[in-house]
């Protein structure tokens, strides 16, 4: 089954002559972890916001095309109904955190209390995801002292919570260090694991190719290029569209122009150790 699907979609800001999503049609499975990539500006953010329901309601603008989630037209959703359904992780956690709230485990909460949930379910959720997440020295902290790194971690937290089926996750790690940012790659691949939908933008195309599934390119708000991880960033062609590709990717297709062939191209570290090897040379 399909969690999301996106038929001819067109959509442009108020106030703004071009299209920041330009005829996009894509169906997302249900169960898989899709990576978002394409260059600044390109409609990544944008696109997150139309899966969450943010567009046209919250931003207003002009949108045509359909978007239904799991199969009902995204208007036909209760606000309160869609956003258990649908997991939203923004770019900055500074939005993000409510600021209402005096202590991380409050605001963790938060979106529960809004449904209404019993006591003794909302802690066993949150004390869960504390786990999960690894906040647990923070939870008397009132989250409006917290680091950007810090602070994107509760956010996750709180969304984590939610228990949704579909997560849409716009740049989660721009906050965090490289343990925090493997620590969050983790968590996603749980999700996976889990059945969830996971739609991550991330601008870190090397944890993309190790844990995603499929990979979406958008660039000029149009879909320019979909499929299996390995066949999408191994396109060398993306490069002069300024798309970012693996550095092991590019390794390999410079040992074929010093006619040093791997065996296949890499697109993990993994492989590029595994392949150098086998011609004999030092690991990379």
């Amino acid at each position: 089954m399909n969690s999301v699907e996106l038929s001819h979609i067109r959509y442009r800001y108020p106030l703004t002559k071009g299209y920041a999503l330009d005829d996009v049609t894509f169906a997302f499975e249900q169960g898989k972890f899709y990576g978002v990539i394409g260059p600044n500006g390109g409609g990544k953010s944008t696109l997150c916001s139309l899966i969450k329901g943010l567009i046209p309601d919250f931003y207003l603008g002009e949108l045509t095309g359909g978007v239904t989630i799991e199969g009902r037209p995204v208007g036909e959703w209760d606000k309160s109904e869609l956003c258990s359904k649908v997991g939203y992780i923004f770019q900055n956690p500074f939005t993000q955190i409510s600021g209402i709230r005096d202590s991380v485990l409050e605001e963790i909460v938060i979106g529960l209390e809004n449904l209404g949930m019993e006591k003794e379910e909302m802690i066993r959720r949150a004390m869960a995801v504390v786990e999960q997440v690894g906040i647990y020295d923070l939870l008397q902290k009132n989250p409006n002292e917290l680091t950007g790194g810090q602070r994107q971690r509760v956010a996750f937290a709180s969304i984590l919570a939610m228990d949704a089926d579909i997560y849409v996750i716009d740049e989660p790690t721009s906050q965090l260090d490289p343990d925090g940012t493997e620590s969050i790659f983790q968590i996603i691949r749980s999700l996976k694991e889990q059945q969830k939908t996971v739609i991550l933008v991330e601008h870190k195309i090397e944890l993309l190719a190790e844990y995603a599934d499929e990979i979406l390119v958008i660039d000029g708000g149009k879909l320019i290029r979909s499929g299996p991880t390995r066949e999408v960033l191994s396109d060398y062609g993306l490069v002069r569209r300024q798309v970012a590709l693996p550095q092991t990717v590019l390794f390999g297709h410079e040992m074929a122009r010093a006619g040093m062939p791997l065996r296949a191209l890499p697109i993990t570290l993994e492989e590029a150790e595994t392949y150098v090897r086998e011609r004999g040379g030092e690991a990379v």
